[in-house]
């Protein structure tokens, strides 16, 4: 857990806001981008993935879960690098992902970064999504380090 502070909270009313944030969201990043995407499941982390990857690519594409295959790349410039760590026993399994090294090339999607442990990259930015209104609609959380609020201005 990183001691940056609260950039900003948005309220995020159904699946199509959440979809809507992550294309506004895509336009922000940048080669080195990590967004480390925390918060119960259900709470809309691969939802917003998906938008923001479709996003990204200029095009509908398949974006499936990477609950699975624990990694999904995308041959987006820069390359879009979408993993799911729930399945991770221990952090050192994270160096046989590769994932390491696409955090300082890549666009970098991390959902359950808690298990990167000491890993977790500096500079990244932690969206904490959770339920609100019985489940019925999403907040999201932005912590990271102030670097990036210039850049989270153009979400408001």
């Amino acid at each position: 857990m990183s001691d940056d502070p609260l950039l900003a909270t948005f309220a995020l009313a159904d699946a199509e806001a959440t979809s809507d944030f992550g294309r506004r969201f895509a336009a922000l990043l940048r080669a080195g981008d990590v967004l480390l995407l925390e918060g119960p499941i259900g709470a809309g982390k691969t939802h917003f993935s998906r938008a923001l990857i479709r996003a990204r690519l200029g095009r509908e594409e398949d974006v499936p879960s990477p609950t699975f295959t624990l990694i999904q790349t995308y041959g987006a410039a820069p390359e879009i690098w979408h993993s799911d760590l729930y399945r991770l026993g221990h952090p050192d399994e994270v160096a046989e992902l590769g994932l390491e090294d696409a955090f300082s090339t890549a666009i970098c999607l991390v959902e359950w970064p808690e298990r990167l442990g000491s890993l977790r990259p500096e500079g990244a930015l932690t969206l904490r999504f959770r339920l609100t209104e019985g489940g019925d609609a999403r907040a999201v959380d932005l912590i990271g380090p102030p670097a990036w609020q210039p850049r989270l201005e153009a979400l408001a």
